[in-house]
Order: structure tokens, then sequence, then C-alpha cells
């Protein structure tokens, strides 16, 4: 055996008492276990995604409610393990949840037994900013109650190959227990995982493993057959694979899950040359009719008021009367709500992703064949007002990101201009080794990545893309964009496609081209009228006529409104600006630029959500010095760090400052030491 070094937990471990919401299962030997109650979970996330709703974020109840009953089986079972063993129960299993969207359960569990510090106030602040109960499970916010953090679907499964490969390694055999959806098996690394574990397994490789699938043909857009395939014949795979098979037909059946858990766990201890997975058939959405129902089982939450939730949480609990403390939570949110409607300013502005969706349309409309090649995230990327109107040429590999770029590729060597899209976090980290494929083939497309940054507020570290930039823009053949406003997006997008059809035509390969934008609402334009080049930078504003103090900021995507913001507080201090929005990467525009440099005597900030290394501001800054340009510079953006959940952009802005304030503070410093400021 090898020992590893050994590393203290920080798991929180047993939990000292029962849950306070509760009923209660049998175990193989006739004893009463109490268990969470299922119907206290699917009603505490929807109080906790209600939080979340008013703070302005988005939040899941569809995936949570689904997996209820075989969370609080699964908890129930392990915790009886730990207390009969007199040990702790980390030290005899490992518990890791791959799918993230369905974290908020977990916490709502773990807080009914009062355990990793969690209470039913400490939910209240779910995807806050100042919470560690981030929109995804994440060790460095919460390491207390994630043991292996999660968020991009089927990451988590392939490290407990890891998991289970080391406890045979060190000869301690603790279980290793893994959730999974059905959406998340769709991806690579899961199938991956699927074949590898069973075969190391037979060689003796690995420790005691139980995969627990959660299959209810669903994934965030809808049923996962009718948009893309069906897992079917996956599932059906896997007993060749080498996994011992438990069917278990009522995944929401809390007994049967015990039951199934239960079995699955001892077997998997007596032989662990042979993993077991439960293959169970859930309700995406369970606990009301309306998102049971629903084309994608309740994803999102659906709720817009809490005046709802007293005819929501009455019906999770079948027409009984629900517990009185949820009550005082919901007059909480009623009295939260009144108070925001009261200081409420209207959003004038529109998301980019309009603009995606127009030149998109635009194009096909002009001829182009332009094909729309997806992976479950098209009304989120602004590309699904294309797919509703030209079906026919819109296609769904299911949850699969390097999949869909691959795809792409071969449509493109075929003359179609394929468009792919998804978040920016995964369509850099899957489709990196794609994209340097379809350029080797000589195979370019067309990327619209959104929720650039910290535009991914509440779903914290695993979904904001922060080294996006750095990760594509040196791919040969490939030029990076970021949008800022719809116009924009429709005028470069449009004009990207244009491109791409008139080299094919004329003989030649045209490279792929990236879109990155964010998700929050931003104005339609930032000049009237404006114009838009794929070449050129383009300057907002110019406040440096007859000003002794001048800088040039020089921003891009989502970072925009906080420049021309930061533009309003620098011109009552008397200093004036240049605010050069550029859309153009990794092709710098440096005759604008250097011209707004040299205007304001050498004073250059960037600002970008991204890290500073390998961002924005590098790529600039050299392009500049290349040129032989002479400035003083101040780089703002992110620095080595993981962002986390918040309800907003604008609070991690703040917090990494990246925000109009520092920007007027990276400004002062040029013209404090003169004492000029």
């Amino acid at each position: 055996m090898t020992e590893p070094i050994q590393i203290k937990t920080k798991l929180a471990g047993n939990p000292s008492q029962e849950p306070q919401f509760k009923t209660y299962v049998k175990s193989k030997d006739g004893r009463q276990i109490p268990v969470v109650d299922p119907r206290s979970t699917r009603a505490l996330v929807s109080l906790m995604d209600m939080n979340a709703v008013l703070g302005g974020a988005a939040s899941h109840y569809g995936g949570p409610a689904a997996f209820a009953e075989l969370m609080s089986a699964l908890h129930g079972f392990v915790f009886d393990e730990a207390t009969k063993s007199k040990k702790q129960w980390f030290d005899m299993f490992h518990i890791v949840n791959d799918a993230g969207h369905c974290e908020n359960g977990l916490y709502a569990l773990k807080a009914n037994y009062q355990m990793a510090g969690l209470n039913l106030d400490s939910l209240k602040k779910f995807r806050s900013i100042e919470s560690g109960l981030t929109g995804h499970g994440e060790v460095h916010c919460f390491a207390e109650g994630v043991f292996v953090s999660n968020g991009p679907l089927g990451s988590a499964f392939p490290q407990t190959q890891g998991l289970a490969m080391g406890e045979a390694l060190s000869g301690r055999n603790r279980v290793t227990v893994t959730a999974i959806s059905d959406g998340a098996c769709m991806e690579g690394e899961a199938k991956e995982s699927f074949a590898a574990i069973p075969g190391l397994a037979q060689t003796g490789k690995m420790g005691p493993y139980v995969l627990i699938i959660s299959d209810n043909n669903t994934k965030l857009t809808g049923r996962i057959d009718t948009e893309s395939f069906s897992m079917t014949p996956t599932f059906l795979s896997l007993k060749t694979l080498g996994w011992n098979v438990i069917s278990l037909a009522e995944g929401n059946d809390l007994q049967k899950c015990y039951d199934a858990i239960e079995s699955a766990i001892e077997t998997a201890k007596l032989n662990p040359k042979v993993p077991v997975v439960i293959h169970a058939k859930t309700v995406k959405g369970i606990g009301t009719k309306k998102t049971a129902e629903s084309a994608s089982g309740g994803h999102g939450f659906p709720l817009k008021s809490p005046s709802e939730l007293p005819a929501f949480l009455t019906e999770i609990y079948n027409g009984e009367s629900f517990p009185p403390v949820f009550n005082s939570w919901i007059d909480e949110l009623n009295k939260w709500e009144a108070d925001i409607k009261a200081k409420a300013v209207k959003d004038t502005g529109e998301k980019i992703q309009t603009g995606v969706s127009a030149a998109m349309v635009r194009a096909r409309k002009a001829g182009l064949p332009v094909l729309s090649v997806t992976s479950d995230l098209p009304g989120s990327t602004g590309v699904a007002g294309f797919r509703k109107e030209f079906p026919q040429d819109s296609i769904d590999v299911g949850v699969a990101e390097s999949n869909m770029i691959s795809t792409a590729a071969g449509l493109s060597k075929l003359g179609y201009i394929p468009v792919v899209d998804t978040f920016a976090q995964f369509g850099v980290t899957k489709g990196a080794l794609p994209l340097t494929m379809g350029a080797l083939s000589e195979a370019p497309i067309i990327a619209i990545f959104s929720h650039t940054g910290f535009q991914d507020a509440a779903d914290g570290a695993s979904h904001q893309a922060l080294s996006y930039l750095a990760m594509v823009s040196s791919i040969p053949h490939v030029d990076v964009y970021s949008l800022s406003c719809s116009e924009e997006a429709d005028n470069l997008v449009y004009a990207a496609m244009e491109n791409f059809a008139k080299a094919r035509q004329e003989g030649s390969v045209p490279n792929s081209s990236i879109f990155f934008l964010g998700r929050e609402n931003f104005p339609k334009s930032y000049v009237t009228p404006a114009a838009y080049d794929l070449k050129k930078a383009q300057v907002l504003i110019d406040t440096t006529n007859g000003k002794s103090k001048s800088v040039t900021i020089a921003t891009t995507g989502s970072l925009v409104p906080q420049a021309l913001a930061a533009v309003q507080t620098l011109e009552a201090k008397g200093v004036g600006a240049v605010v050069v929005n550029c859309a153009n990467m990794n092709h710098v525009d440096v005759a604008t630029l250097k011209g707004a440099v040299e205007k304001t005597q050498g004073h250059l900030v960037t600002v970008e959500d991204h890290q500073v290394i390998g961002g924005f501001g590098q790529m600039l800054s050299h392009a500049l010095l290349q040129a032989d340009a002479k400035f003083t510079l101040r780089s703002l953006g992110v620095h080595g760090e993981f962002g986390q959940s918040a309800y907003t952009a604008l609070e991690l802005y703040k917090k990494h400052k990246v925000d109009a304030g520092a920007i007027v503070d990276a400004t002062a410093s040029f013209f404090q030491k003169s004492g000029a400021w």
C-alpha cells in the first residue's frame, strides 16, 4: 500500500441532532431511521430561490426537487452507518455531487440537520456575495460542506475516479458515492468515466464505488430525447461496460431510494471490483404540477413574487399545512419585495443577445447557409430566436460543448456557416482543443460565448470565465471579439458572417470568430449614430477639451458602462477622458488607441473583468509598445483569484476593483504624485 500525505479534512462531522423536519424509513434490519423530509427540502429550496430572485439572481428548483428523496435517503444511511460504527461519516464515505445546479438542495438538507454551520437563517443569503453558499458547490467558499467542487456538468464525476483509486492505493477503501444528472451524463468527461471506472475496478485499482443517476429525460431547455437524442442506449450500455446496475423505477419513493442505496453500498463494499450504479427514474420539478409538467421540469425557479409561495409550498406538502416557521420567512420576503418596488428604477436596457439573434436571422434570410449548433443553452446565449425561426437549420448535440464545436467544424468543411453557443467558461475550457483542431482542419466556425467574467454572478466561480481571452486569443486563425451592446452585436456578428461567406466563395479559408458577451441588460448603443467595424475600436466619449489633466480609459464588453460612469466623476474633478471601446481583442486597433494615449499625455487605464495575466490589458499594452507608443499604464483586472456567487455583477466588480470607482482611483494615481489631483 502507498501511504498518502495526511490531509486534515475541512468537512463538518456527524450531525449532532436529527433533522428539524424529518420523516422515517425502515432499514434492512427493521429499525426506524430518521431522515430529512423531502418535502421540506423542496420547500426550503423554494424559499432560498425566492431570496435569490429578489436579489436579482437566477436559481434552480427542478433538479434539487428531483433529487430530494435520493439525497435524503443517502445522507440518512451514511449518518446512521457512522453512528453505528462510532466514526465520522467522512472516514467511511466520500459523497460528491456532480449535479451542480442541485447544490441548493444539499444546503437545505445540511441546514435541516444544523450541520456544517448551517441553519435556516444562513440559507437566506444563498447566492449572495455575503455567503459561502454559492450557486454551485465550491470548496474555496464552503469547505465545511463541499469536498469536490462542481458546476460545469460532468466535471466532478471524473475527479471521484481519482478518489476511489486513492482509496484502493491506501487500503482505506472508503466508499465513494457520486450523484449525477442525466444531462451531465451527456458530457464527454462523464462518458470517459463510465468506461474507465469499471475497467479499472476489474483490475483492482478502485475502492468501493456507487454512482447515483437521476434520470428524468430533462435538460435545461427541455426533454432530452426530443431536443437532442435519447440517453436510453447510453444507460443500457452501463451493464456491458462492467457496472452492476440497480434499476430504481420510482426514484421519488423515499423508502425505495433508501433500500436501493443500502443495497448498492453493501454490494460495492463486498466486491469493489464491480462498481454499482443506481439508475433512478425521477421527475424533475416534482412537488407542483406546474413545474413537473413543464418542458424543462421547472429548471429555473418559476415564481416571480413571494406572494405566490404559500400556495406553492402547500402544493409541495400535498395540501397539508407546511411548517409555520416558513411563514415567517415568507413575511420577510414580502417586506423585502415591497421595499424593492418602492425603490425601483426602470431598466431601459436590453440584452446583447438580442443583437446576436437579429444578426443570425438577417444573415440566413440573406441566403447565407447559417446553422445553429447548440449544447443546451440557446435561450441564454441569444441564438434561440434564430432556432425558432429556422428549426430545420438548428441542431442540439446535448450537454456536450466539445462535441458541439467539433461537429460545427465538420459542417464547416462542407460549406456551412456553423454558429456554436454556450457560456464563455464552458466554451473556452472545453472548446480550446476542438477550436485548435478546427483551425488545423481549415474548418472555421463562429462562436457565441455569453456570460463572460463576473456577468454570471449568481452561479459562482465555476461558471465565471475570468481567463476566456487568454485561453483562445493565441489560437492561430481565431479572431476574438468582446461585445458591449446589442447594436454592436447585430453589426459585428453579421459582418463576420458576411466575411466568412465571401472568403469561402473566393476559395480562401476565413478565420474563426469568437464573440464574447455578458448576461445582464445594457444600453442598445452608447453613441448615436454609431459606426461598427470588426477592425476598429470605437471612441465613445472625449471630454479632454479644455482640460489640463486627462486619461485614456480603454475597456471592452461588460465594463463599458463602468468606464462611462467613471468619466462623470472625473469631469466633476476637472479631469478629461477618452473612453475607447475595444471590440477586437487579439488584433488591437493600434492607430485609434495610440492617438487617444497621445492626446491624454500618455495616461492609460485598461479595465476588464478578466485575469490581468493574459487579458485585454496585456494584449493592448503590448501592441502599443510594439508601435513605440509612450504611456504610463494602470491595468485593472482580476489578480489570480476565483470569483464567487453574488446577486449582481456590480457587487463583484466592486470587490475586485474593476468598477467605476476603481477607474477613478487608478486615474488619480497619475496626478496625486504631483499634487495636481
